[in-house]
């Protein structure tokens, strides 16, 4: 794939977790946003700021702090900017019965202490960004 020129790529659980942890940490994004399984690839692309996840399965995780459940497919990707990823697909927030994808994650610059998710229908729910700390 042509977005994926350039990557630098990281392949089997250890490697992989650890970049997707020193990505979350460079571009300012809580620790515990990325919730992964057995992650078995990432990569990263500095020039565009895509960036990857490929995992053995899919993971489903609960935020207790603001109860909600989130759902993390095999494939995640989109892209990576300070305090902000878009065009993200792969991430599924619980809403009542429904599963809408989340297309936009960004955390408040200055900060304020929230993060907002936006549906690509345009919907935006605004939570604190402790509640995305590591081991939430």
């Amino acid at each position: 794939m042509a977005q994926k020129e350039g990557a630098i790529v990281k392949k089997g659980h250890e490697e992989s977790t650890a970049m997707a942890k020193s990505l979350l940490e460079e571009f300012e994004l809580p620790a515990g946003l990325l919730p992964l399984g057995k992650v078995v690839e990432v990569g990263f692309v500095r020039s565009t700021g895509y960036m990857w996840i490929i995992q053995a399965k899919k993971v489903e995780h609960e935020f207790k702090m603001i109860s909600k459940l989130v759902s993390y497919d095999t494939e995640i990707d989109g892209y990576i900017e300070k305090k902000k990823i878009k065009k993200l697909k792969g991430v599924k927030a619980k809403e009542l019965m429904l599963w809408p994808p989340v297309g936009q994650i960004k955390v408040d610059d200055p900060p304020t202490g929230k993060i907002h998710f936006k549906s690509f229908a345009g919907i935006v729910k605004t939570f604190p960004v402790e509640a995305f700390a590591a081991g939430q």
